[in-house]
């Protein structure tokens, strides 16, 4: 369940306006940034007012996109999957450098998990 964020945005013209922002996953896994006016800093004076009256909105957002069912994992595996997903090099996020910081720490933990190292 998210909350999202609630930012005030100052306008070319006009006054200042209450911008809520969310993101969703699509059916790739993909996510997509959302945004809404919530209105004018005249209408809504602080955030609290802001927040008042999104409280609709926040929930027709958590109820369109339910928290899917996570099945137990192993440390050995989220290892693994840490290696495949993060430490692949088409992912640039992160540095080579720290890739590989972190691929010698998993590997090492990892086989301290498993039982292969002793001590």
């Amino acid at each position: 369940m998210q909350q999202g964020s609630l930012i005030q945005k100052s306008r070319k013209r006009g006054p200042d306006v209450w911008l809520f922002r969310w993101s969703e996953k699509d059916t790739d896994g993909k996510r997509i940034y959302r945004k809404r006016v919530i209105g004018t800093v005249e209408e809504f004076p602080d955030s609290e007012a802001a927040r008042c009256s999104i409280a609709k909105l926040i929930a027709t957002v958590n109820s369109a996109s339910p928290q899917s069912v996570t099945e137990s994992m192993t440390f050995a595996q989220l290892c693994a999957h840490f290696e495949q997903r993060e430490l692949a090099r088409n992912n640039t996020w992160r540095s080579y450098a720290t890739k590989r910081c972190y691929a010698v720490y998993l590997s090492s933990r990892c086989c301290f998990a498993k039982g292969l190292i002793l001590g």
